[in-house]
């Protein structure tokens, strides 16, 4: 076997070497050639010239407390060195003490009572969350989901995600969901408010069920042929969409109305990426079932789970080896999963998360009136996005954003005589939108960093295109 010595990057052999031997069907390669980061800190990702790139997406929203935050990476190196393995068929304290931090929290919140079920990933646990409501509605398959939705790549999870493409070359896990236009304020139908959107787009549901013809409600019985809806309270993938806040109360009449669970998927928004632990609670709505992942362990360990009702996920209806992994609820990741919701029980999180995320939504404002490309721009707590537009300010333009992204991951910026990068997020129906999931630990100075780099990266791909 042949390894490379120790020393400096030869960034060009192992550009030569991932293209030889490593799949391309586990990443996506948003710059040519792609970039390799060394080293990481705080809001930064590193280069091997040490070359600073201020992130603001943290990995999809996944480190939301900061790269090598020290008190999570301290509580990792204690496990480490003292329960870091044991089969999963054990019990290991700091499972069931995370189950029941996070159980006792939505009991407090929704005052229902629930338990926790882990798995390794966001998608490993939308594919159990799949099982679990398949159970409990006595095998039923189909699932309404809404466009712009994104649940995942597996098979499963895939068949409630909107795009096609991800399911194009591998056909469908049972049903394709029904997928419901979502309540994009910005693209509504003129002379509408985004409230009277909202309501206009509950009314067209809600009309399926008028009778048995539109396919999904047999009103002799009254019963539907679809299990769940599973949604994103706030899009992610889709362009951190925020609905107006009049929509889920609704749709959850309709859904309550009809037996019809509701799934909150919590992946890319929960732990205070909204300001508050579950972007639901801004909603209020209870789910049947909620799904979580990413941030429980800030990136540290690919630790995923849901949390049901009791009277789906009990031990009757749910029994012991329903579904089941090899690494889940491993102590690596439970151990920093805990420490996690310790760390956000100790401060107040709401409030510095909405100061920060004003603050940032003031600057792209500023930002927004001297280009006329930033069509829109919105944000709940540290969720923001910013549309980039033509200069009608309106129709998108994937292509300038395609430049920006390229000059960010350049690495050729500069900030107070410093040469940088800024590493930016893609998102979007028309993939024109940046969505913003920056450390919620950012600081006013990396805010105002982060707006004169936006600037930079918009003259000069305006001046390239």
């Amino acid at each position: 076997m042949n390894f490379a010595k120790p020393g400096k990057l030869d960034e060009a052999q192992l550009l030569a070497d991932e293209a030889k031997y490593c799949s391309y069907g586990d990443t996506v390669h948003y710059v040519n050639p792609p970039n390799i980061f060394t080293n990481c800190q705080g809001s930064y990702l590193y280069d091997d010239q040490d070359t600073p790139y201020l992130d603001l997406q943290m990995w999809y929203s996944a480190v939301n407390f900061g790269y090598k935050n020290p008190r999570l990476d301290q509580k990792l190196i204690e496990q480490i060195n003292t329960l870091p393995q044991v089969a999963s068929q054990y019990l290991h304290p700091t499972k069931i003490e995370l189950s029941k931090v996070i159980a006792e929290d939505m009991l407090k919140k929704t005052g229902v009572q629930g338990r926790i079920h882990f798995n390794v990933g966001g998608s490993q646990s939308i594919e159990d969350s799949l099982k679990l409501v398949r159970n409990f509605t006595h095998g039923k398959s189909r699932m309404f989901a809404f466009e712009g939705g994104y649940h995942g790549r597996t098979l499963g999870a895939s068949s409630i995600t909107s795009s096609y493409r991800y399911r194009r070359r591998y056909g469908h896990f049972g049903e394709r969901a029904q997928f419901i236009p979502f309540p994009y304020p910005f693209r509504r139908p003129k002379g509408m408010t985004p409230e009277e959107y909202a309501v206009k787009l509950v009314a067209e549901f809600k009309r399926l069920f008028e009778n048995e013809y539109h396919g999904v409600w047999d009103p002799k019985v009254r019963e539907s042929e679809f299990a769940a809806f599973y949604i994103e309270t706030i899009q992610g993938t889709g362009g951190y969409v925020i609905p107006p806040m009049n929509f889920y109360p609704e749709l959850k009449k309709v859904l309550d109305e009809h037996g019809i669970l509701l799934v909150v998927d919590e992946i890319q928004m929960g732990f205070y990426r909204t300001g508050k632990l579950w972007s639901f609670e801004h909603f209020s709505i209870t789910p049947d079932v909620l799904v979580f992942g990413k941030a429980l362990t800030n990136g540290l360990n690919p630790l995923a789970g849901i949390w049901a009702k009791e009277e789906m996920i009990n031990p009757v209806t749910f029994p012991v080896g329903s579904t089941h992994s090899t690494f889940a609820s491993n102590p690596l990741g439970t151990a920093v999963g805990l420490e996690v919701m310790r760390m956000l029980a100790e401060k107040d999180y709401e409030t510095q998360i909405m100061e920060s995320g004003a603050y940032f939504l003031d600057g792209l404002k500023e930002l927004q009136k001297r280009h006329p490309e930033i069509g829109d721009v919105d944000g709940l707590g540290l969720a923001l996005r910013a549309e980039i537009c033509q200069t009608d300010g309106f129709t998108p333009n994937k292509e300038l954003l395609d430049k920006m992204v390229d000059i960010g991951l350049s690495g050729t910026l500069e900030y107070q005589g410093q040469r940088c990068g800024l590493v930016l997020d893609v998102g979007g129906y028309y993939k024109n939108v940046i969505t913003f999931a920056p450390s919620l630990e950012i600081s006013r100075s990396e805010i105002d960093q982060a707006m004169v780099l936006l600037d930079q990266v918009l003259n000069r791909a305006k001046r390239e295109m």
